[in-house]
């Protein structure tokens, strides 16, 4: 039984890789203009242009545009950049690791912090503790990522000069430098991530400290600490790990927004200049990736909660 559930998650999650394909395809194809447009400016004649959109393919059929890049993309052959000349993949190879590192540090310090925070709410459920923590994650989830990042602007690079404003790093720049030129996007991030996530670790283990087997411990005057940590953060895994892969998938979305406001040179921002530039194989294949992590995110956790719950393996 648990296989098979493991197998039919993979078969949705790979129906839904396909799916996006489709939506980004067609999001591509609606868009105004074009890249020849783009590259030879609004001086160009008709002639011009449907020459350059020939030898581009641009004027060929959308489905047929579609299963060619459908067949490179199975192939692992990203195309070539309509508006540079230069292959995909070398684009990306260039910037993708810029993000994952943004990504890996957000990932590092928001899900022990939201962990540690959900606990402690849920240890001191009706404290003050509880309240103050449930006070401020309120009011940050409230907030856009956006308005964060132009408050965290003009508090800690405008106000107090302590980071750069610009997201800025060299090649040859230590890990504490980057550390340092990352540090009000990191924040932003983290900030965003850790809020919902910290709210949903606290419901999920109060959800389980209302099942009978707690109460049960609680009658038998078994100290809350010892429930929380030794018994409901066992059961909660499933949840929180839900919980986690949701918020940790906001990445692929939030890093948009967050790479652009701090013009850091990450895959997204090559994504916005991509849209910007109508280059459709770059935008395609960016959206395909930020949209492939997230399907498979959002399967690892479905496939944790399945291995992690005798429940869902084992249906009545």
């Amino acid at each position: 039984m648990m296989w098979w559930l493991v197998l039919r998650r993979i078969l949705i999650g790979l129906l839904l890789v396909w799916i996006v394909s489709v939506l980004v395809f067609v999001a591509t194809q609606i868009l105004p203009g074009d890249a020849a447009e783009i590259r030879l400016g609004r001086t160009a004649t008709e002639e011009t242009l449907a020459a350059l959109r020939k030898q581009m393919g641009l004027d060929r059929p959308a489905v047929v545009q579609y299963g060619m890049w459908m067949s490179r993309l199975l192939s692992g052959d990203l195309g070539m950049s309509l508006a540079g000349g230069s292959s995909v993949a070398s684009l990306i190879s260039a910037r993708i690791g810029n993000t994952l590192f943004m990504a890996g540090i957000v990932t590092v310090i928001s899900v022990p912090l939201s962990i540690a925070l959900g606990l402690l709410a849920a240890m001191h459920s009706g404290g003050w503790i509880e309240r103050v923590i449930t006070s401020c994650t309120l009011g940050l989830i409230a907030l856009p990522d956006f308005l964060i990042a132009v408050l965290l602007i003009l508090v800690l690079a405008v106000g107090a000069g302590l980071v750069p404003a610009v997201a800025y790093i060299g090649p040859e720049d230590t890990l504490l430098e980057r550390l340092h030129a990352l540090a009000l996007p990191i924040l932003t991030l983290v900030v965003v991530v850790s809020a919902q996530m910290i709210r949903m670790v606290r419901a999920g283990i109060l959800n389980v400290l209302s099942s009978p087997y707690i109460e049960m411990a609680i009658l038998k005057g078994v100290p809350r600490r010892r429930i929380i940590l030794r018994h409901a953060l066992l059961n909660a895994v499933g949840p929180t790990l839900n919980v986690i892969a949701l918020n940790l998938a906001y990445l692929v979305s939030g890093v948009v927004v967050v790479e652009t406001i701090f013009a850091y040179p990450g895959i997204a921002k090559l994504m916005i200049d991509a849209v910007q530039t109508r280059d459709m194989a770059l935008v395609q294949a960016c959206a395909m990736i930020f949209c492939s992590t997230y399907v498979l995110l959002m399967l690892a956790a479905d496939i944790a909660a399945i291995v992690s719950n005798p429940r869902i393996r084992h249906p009545k």
